[in-house]
């Protein structure tokens, strides 16, 4: 058994509370790594691209609000 089943079976055999508190923890983690990576692709000017885009778009007028206001 590898080390990833090994883990996948602790998980299958956790009680609810303790899988909500081990889901809790592992999403947090995903959206520190997400952070990071975005933060990091910013940095470096990897995203460039989608203010260029939005700045041509919109000397075009093809950017609306949103949300839009209604």
């Amino acid at each position: 058994m590898s080390r990833v089943e090994e883990i996948e079976a602790a998980i299958d055999g956790l009680p609810p509370g303790e899988y909500r508190r081990i889901v809790e923890w592992f999403r947090g983690r995903e959206q520190r790594r997400w952070d990071e990576q975005m933060d990091a692709d910013c940095a470096t000017g990897t995203l460039d691209f989608l203010f260029d885009e939005a700045k041509s778009e919109s000397a075009k007028g093809l950017l609306r609000e949103w949300p839009s206001r209604q």
